[in-house]
């Protein structure tokens, strides 16, 4: 199967990087110090979203404005303690794109993104991040806005997310969608290709166009 596209939109969090281990810890100080019980924080869904939206559904409205910036200060914390590391594939891909043919589109704020990325050596161009945009993901906006930055048009964009809300995100920008399973089991994701992860893949500039290929598996 070969994809071809004018640009790449990734997900940061569970696509280019793995961060679980400490959005798990961070989190759950976080709770904590809120006086969230487990069972309630249980109840809400952190992947895909961004922070200001999980603090709106656990706390009173007018505790969310700094309880963003706690987590934030949590999270940009902890990045020098293991807080992030690569998924497989990443370098690689991304090494083999121009740099003005893809960006990062994230529910992370610009500075927690930009600390992880910059932790794993990876340095884009063009990010999309929480501090942009007005409504997050499953909302078309930060795809859409990640295809404009690139002068792309959505249509020719292809996106790479792991989470089902950044699967919709994409869809409803009019983009075709790769999922991958880093984070979410097959079954639950729906796209136009699903991978493990991006060592599945290659891909090559051929005549101005990107094109994406399923390595064999041999390979």
């Amino acid at each position: 199967m070969k994809i071809r596209a004018q640009a790449l939109l990734f997900d940061n969090d569970g696509t280019l990087v793995s961060s679980l281990e400490s959005v798990h810890r961070c989190w759950t100080r976080w709770a904590g110090e809120y006086g969230i019980t487990a069972e309630r924080f249980g109840q809400v869904e952190l992947h895909g979203r961004t922070a200001a939206e999980v603090a709106a559904d656990l706390l009173p409205a007018h505790l969310v404005p700094e309880a963003v910036v706690r987590i934030e200060d949590l999270e940009v914390e902890d990045v020098p303690n293991g807080g992030v590391h690569l998924l497989p594939g990443t370098l690689d891909l991304l090494g083999a794109l121009p740099a003005d043919r893809w960006a990062v589109v994230t529910s992370a704020t610009r500075r927690l993104a930009e600390a992880r990325l910059a932790a794993v050596g990876v340095l884009p161009k063009t990010l999309i991040a929480a501090d942009d945009i007005t409504r997050g993901k499953p909302d078309p906006e930060p795809y859409l806005l990640g295809a404009r930055a690139l002068g792309a048009d959505p249509a020719a964009c292809v996106v790479f997310e792991d989470a089902p809300a950044g699967l919709r995100s994409g869809r409803a920008a009019g983009m075709t969608t790769v999922a991958l399973t880093t984070t979410h089991r097959a079954a639950e994701l729906d796209a136009d290709l699903v991978v493990d992860d991006l060592s599945a893949l290659s891909v090559q500039l051929i005549g101005g166009v990107v094109e994406i290929s399923v390595r064999d598996a041999r390979d």
